[in-house]
C-alpha cells in the first residue's frame, strides 16, 4: 500500500465532504466556515453509539478495578461526561501483569507459529476495517479530533499498521555466522517477553497500533495503559482483537492515571521491555522507575519543538499552506508539529500576510460536522495551558497577527493563532505548545538557520521547503533531527521510523526497526566434529 500522505489529503482544494464515508455522520450539519463561533459550537451533535467497554481487561476479561473505583472520560466539545471508567491502580497493574506473564510463560501465543500468529492480526486488521464507524466515532468523542480525520486517515493508517507487522511475523530470523575455527554459530531472535506500554491522548488508536502490533507480531505479551483523558477506543480495540482469536492473557489493558497506574507499570519487577508516548518531562520520570526496579530496556517517543524551514525560493502559496498543515494538524496536538516557522527575509512579509488569511479561512468547530478542521482541545488544562503561552507569547514582545483567545463559551476551542517577529528566547519558540499556535521567525541566509533550527532540546522532525535539490540535501543532512521532510509533511507510512534526537527521545518506532525493540538476540555455539568445511 502507498504511503498515506497526511498533508496531501487535507489539502485546502480538498472538499471535507469528500472524505465523509457513507455512514451515521453522512451530511450532518453545514459546512462550518472561519473560526468564528457557530451554532456547530454551542449546539454539538450527539453521537447515536453507546459506550459498552470501560472495564479493565486483564487475561481476556472485562472486570471491574481492584478497588471499584471509577473515573469520567469527558466529551472536550462541552467538558461534559461521556461515561465512567474503572480506574485501575498499582494492584490492577500487578493483576494484568501477572497474566501477561503466565501467557507468556505458559500459554499459546509465544509457542503458535509465527504464521499462525500473524493470521490473528490480519483477522484484527478485517476487523478494525469492518468497525470503523464506530472506532472512529469513540475516537472523535473522546479526543475531539474531526471525524472526518478520525474516520477517513487515521483508522486506514491503523489497520495497515497491523497488517503491515503481521506480514513481519514469520519473517524474523537469525543468522548463521563464520567462526575462527570448528564451531557452529548462529543466532536467534526471541520475544522480550512481557512489555510494558504506556499511550498518549493525542492519537489513541495510532499510538495502540505502533505498539500493539509489532509486539504481537514479535511473540510478547503485553500490559498496556491507556491514557486518562481517552480510554474507549483503546478497550473497544482491545475487544475486536480478542474476537480476532488473541488467546487470554496476551493483551492487558488497564485504564488509569499516571501516579498510579503508569509508575507501577513502569516500575514493575516482572514487565521485561517498555514502551512509552509521550512529553518529555514524563519521558525522564518513566525511564528513572525503569533504571530503578530492574533495569528493564525502554523505547521513549517523546516531544518535540520541529523546524520548518520555507526559503527563498518558495512558492509562498504552497508553502503557506504546507506550514499551515504542519502546525495546526490534530488541533496543534501533534508531537511533530512544526511549531517554529523559519521564513527567509525576501519572502517574509508575503508569507505573514498570507498565513494570517489562511488562520481566518481555518474551519472550526463541532468535529462530528461535515468540513470542520479543527475541534477543540483535549481537555480543560491543556485548554488553559495554550492560553497561557498565548498571552506570554503577546507580553514578550511577538505580535499576534491574528486569533489568541477561546472559541465560543462551551467546550475547549482554541481560535487558531498565528505570531510574528517571534524570537528564539521567547518561550512559545522554546516550548512546546501542543495547541494551535504557530510562530514565524524571520532568517537570512542558511547557516543562519541551520543553528537557529538546532538550537533546541528537542530533535524530533522538520520540514523544508524549497525547490533547489542543494539547499534540501544541505539541510537535510544538517538538521539534528529523526525525520526530515522535504515538500511534505507529516508522512508517516507504516515503513518509515519515526524518533527522535536529543530529549524527543530512543529508539524508533515504525518499520522494521520497531521489531528489535521487542527482541532479544540470543548466540548459540557448539562444537563441529570433523567439520568437511568451516
Amino acid at each position: 500500500m502507498a504511503a498515506r500522505r497526511i498533508s496531501s489529503l487535507l489539502s485546502c482544494s480538498l472538499s471535507y465532504s469528500s472524505l465523509l464515508p457513507k455512514g451515521r455522520f453522512c451530511g450532518v450539519g453545514r459546512v462550518i466556515s472561519g473560526y468564528s463561533t457557530s451554532a456547530g459550537i454551542e449546539n454539538p451533535i450527539n453521537p447515536s453509539i453507546k459506550v459498552h467497554c470501560t472495564q479493565l481487561l486483564i487475561n481476556g476479561n472485562f472486570v471491574d478495578s481492584a478497588s471499584g473505583k471509577t473515573f469520567p472520560t469527558y466529551d472536550p466539545r462541552t467538558g461534559d461526561v461521556i461515561a465512567h471508567v474503572a480506574e485501575g491502580d498499582a494492584e490492577d497493574i500487578d493483576r494484568a501483569v501477572c497474566a501477561a506473564r503466565k501467557a507468556f510463560d505458559e500459554g499459546p501465543w509465544p509457542k503458535m507459529t509465527a504464521y499462525e500468529r500473524s493470521k490473528v492480526l490480519f483477522r484484527f486488521a478485517d476487523l478494525l476495517d469492518k468497525h470503523i464507524e464506530e472506532l472512529a466515532t469513540l475516537e472523535t468523542w473522546d479526543n475531539g479530533k474531526p471525524y472526518e480525520q478520525s474516520a477517513k486517515i487515521e483508522l486506514p493508517m491503523i489497520s495497515r499498521i497491523i497488517r503491515y507487522y503481521a506480514g513481519w511475523a514469520d519473517k524474523i530470523h537469525g543468522l548463521t555466522i563464520p567462526a575462527d575455527g570448528p564451531h557452529l554459530v548462529q543466532t536467534i531472535h526471541e520475544p522480550i517477553g512481557v512489555a510494558g506500554q504506556i499511550i498518549p491522548w493525542n492519537f489513541p488508536l495510532l499510538m495502540f497500533a505502533w505498539k500493539v502490533g509489532p509486539a504481537l507480531a514479535c511473540g510478547c505479551t503485553i500490559v498496556l495503559k491507556s491514557a486518562e483523558q481517552t480510554p474507549l477506543s483503546a478497550l473497544y480495540a482491545a475487544k475486536l482483537l480478542h474476537e480476532a482469536g488473541l488467546p487470554p492473557g496476551v493483551l492487558n489493558v488497564v485504564s488509569g492515571f499516571g501516579p498510579t497506574a503508569g509508575a507501577a507499570l513502569a516500575s514493575h519487577m516482572d514487565v521485561d521491555k517498555l514502551a512509552f508516548t509521550g512529553s518529555s518531562e514524563t519521558g525522564k520520570i518513566v525511564l528513572e522507575l525503569a533504571s530503578k526496579s530492574n533495569l528493564k530496556p525502554v523505547t521513549l517517543e517523546l516531544g518535540g519543538k520541529s523546524p520548518f524551514i520555507v526559503c527563498k525560493d518558495a512558492d509562498v502559496d504552497k508553502a503557506v499552506e504546507l506550514a499551515h498543515f504542519a502546525l495546526f494538524f490534530n488541533q496543534g496536538q501533534c508531537c511533530s508539529a512544526g511549531s517554529r516557522t523559519y521564513v527567509h527575509e525576501v519572502v517574509h512579509d508575503e508569507f505573514i500576510e498570507k498565513a494570517k488569511a489562511r488562520a481566518l479561512k481555518r474551519s472550526v468547530g463541532d468535529p462530528f460536522k461535515a468540513g470542520v478542521e479543527q475541534g477543540p482541545q483535549i481537555d480543560s488544562e491543556q485548554f488553559e495551558k495554550i492560553l497561557r503561552y498565548i498571552r506570554s507569547g503577546t507580553e514578550s514582545g511577538a505580535t499576534l497577527i491574528t486569533g489568541g483567545d477561546r472559541l465560543g463559551s462551551k467546550g475547549f476551542y482554541i481560535q487558531p493563532t498565528v505570531f510574528a517577529n517571534v524570537k528564539e528566547d521567547m518561550l512559545i519558540a522554546q516550548d512546546e505548545i501542543f495547541g494551535p499556535v504557530q510562530s514565524i521567525l524571520k532568517f537570512r541566509d542558511m547557516d543562519e538557520v541551520i543553528r537557529r533550527a538546532n538550537s533546541t532540546r528537542y530533535g524530533l522532525a522538520a520540514g523544508v521547503f524549497t525547490n533547489d535539490l542543494d539547499t534540501a540535501n544541505t539541510l537535510s543532512r544538517a538538521l539534528k533531527v529523526g525525520t526530515v521532510w522535504i515538500n511534505c509533511y507529516d508522512v508517516f507510512d507504516a515503513t518509515i521510523p519515526f524518533g527522535g534526537y536529543k530529549m524527543s527521545g530512543q529508539g524508533r518506532e515504525k518499520g522494521v526497526h520497531c521489531l528489535s525493540n521487542y527482541l532479544q538476540v540470543k548466540a548459540i555455539v557448539a562444537p563441529l566434529k570433523n567439520p568437511a568445511w568451516i
